[in-house]
């Protein structure tokens, strides 16, 4: 029987309701700090264990991808090469779109 491994699920189907619950926190860590920016790395390390939220960095990567998507996150590319997530401005942090 073969099982499926995360990495065919794609990080969606990997995370399930999780994904939800990561991307409010992250929000709600926005809200309290708009002018906040870190990587993936740093949010899941120290922003959202603040919170009370335990999540692996692939599961804040994901989070953050579909905070990007709406707009809310802006990805900056620093001259290491790592990506730090910045609060893109406009709309309040804390909503749900």
């Amino acid at each position: 029987m073969h099982r499926t491994s995360r990495t065919e699920l794609g990080a969606g189907a990997m995370l399930g309701g999780n994904l939800s619950r990561v991307t409010r926190a992250i929000q709600g860590y926005f809200a309290s700090h708009p002018d906040a920016a870190d990587s993936a790395e740093g949010i899941a390390r120290w922003w959202l264990v603040g919170e009370g939220v335990v999540a692996s960095e692939d599961e804040v990567k994901a989070a953050l991808c579909v905070l990007v998507e709406r707009g809310l996150v802006l990805p900056r590319r620093m001259p290491d090469g790592r990506l730090i997530y910045a609060w893109a401005g406009g709309r309040d942090p804390g909503g749900t779109h």
